[in-house]
């Protein structure tokens, strides 16, 4: 993700720094369900959140975990 420094924040150090929310698809796990998980890629490696509850946010992970999860998944 990359972030930036918030246009409100004006001239000073302390200040609120904002990123893009990445674009979130439907997993191919999924299926034809309407409940399902969705993945972002990020450029660090990807994001996972439930569909049901997106507000709630996203769990990160690092490529070298994002890649281990989908050779677990796959065998």
């Amino acid at each position: 993700m990359m972030w930036r420094k918030s246009s409100y924040s004006g001239q000073g150090q302390n200040c609120v720094e904002v990123a893009h929310v990445p674009d979130f698809r439907k997993s191919s796990y999924s299926g034809n369900r309407a409940e399902c998980v969705e993945v972002a890629d990020l450029p660090c490696g990807a994001a996972v959140r439930d569909s049901k509850n997106p507000a709630k946010g996203h769990f990160p992970f690092p490529a070298d975990e994002w890649s281990a999860f989908l050779g677990s998944a796959r065998s």
